[in-house]
């Protein structure tokens, strides 16, 4: 290559390196952009996975996520079923009491014979309805010395005795 100008009306270069130039650029050039489009294109399947591998990362943290709300919606669902069934129960535990109130405010004497003259029709007795009986004092119980021979036999001599045809 020539680093300098000729002083004349136009400066000129070599041809040679000119031409050669031109065809080297061209030769380059061709080869360049096929070059360079492989490299873009790589550059874009690079650039795909990478977008593709943030697009799972972003799927799979959606997908835990709505895992997440839905455990903590069957927690809140349940939680809220165990309160109504704490509160059922509180009222039924209520109602009890005051059934055991009642009940124990009518089991008095005045209330069940009221009751009974009422409902049933009853009447105290008179002194011509009552029956009077006489006990003796003497207690009369038999001793048991008169035992059974068949109740001390053993089940041995029961087996014997069954065997023989006794």
């Amino acid at each position: 290559m020539i680093n300098y100008y000729e002083y004349e009306t136009s400066p000129r270069k070599e041809e040679t390196e000119y031409v050669n130039r031109k065809r080297k650029n061209t030769h380059n050039t061709i080869h360049n952009r096929e070059e360079l489009k492989r490299k873009i294109k790589k550059a874009q399947l690079i650039q795909t996975r990478k977008n593709i591998k943030h697009i799972l990362e972003i799927g799979i943290g959606f997908i835990v996520f709505l895992a997440i709300s839905y455990r903590y919606a069957i927690i809140n669902s349940r939680f809220s079923e165990k309160e109504n069934l704490k509160a059922s129960l509180a009222n039924l535990q209520k109602q009890n009491a005051q059934l055991q109130v009642s009940i124990e405010q009518g089991m008095n004497i005045n209330n069940i014979e009221q009751a009974a003259k009422e409902k049933l029709g009853m009447q105290k007795l008179d002194n011509n309805q009552k029956v009077y009986i006489n006990l003796q004092k003497k207690d009369y119980v038999e001793s048991a010395t008169n035992v059974d021979e068949n109740k001390t036999e053993t089940w041995w001599q029961k087996f014997l005795k069954t065997l023989k045809g006794e």
